[in-house]
């Protein structure tokens, strides 16, 4: 068995609310990286700066999207 499935049947996940939680993951993506960088233009920090700080957690973010994106294709061909 593999981890898609293992998972699915492990917890009955279905594709739509893989979907779900992909989009919620993608806002918070949008969300902290905006918010971080109004906070650092009002504190006057160089942006260059900010994101070699926020890298980092992008790519945490970003493993996770393509993760759940396997899966949700995982999901649609085993349906």
């Amino acid at each position: 068995m593999d981890e898609a499935s293992e998972l699915t049947t492990t917890y009955n996940i279905d594709a739509q609310e893989v979907a779900e939680v992909i989009a919620e993951l993608e806002q918070y993506r949008e969300r902290l990286v905006q918010e971080t960088m109004e906070t650092a233009k009002r504190a006057k920090l160089m942006r260059v700066n900010v994101m070699a700080k926020l890298e980092p957690e992008l790519v945490k973010i970003d493993s996770a999207l393509q993760e759940l994106r396997n899966q949700q294709a995982a999901l649609n061909l085993s349906n």
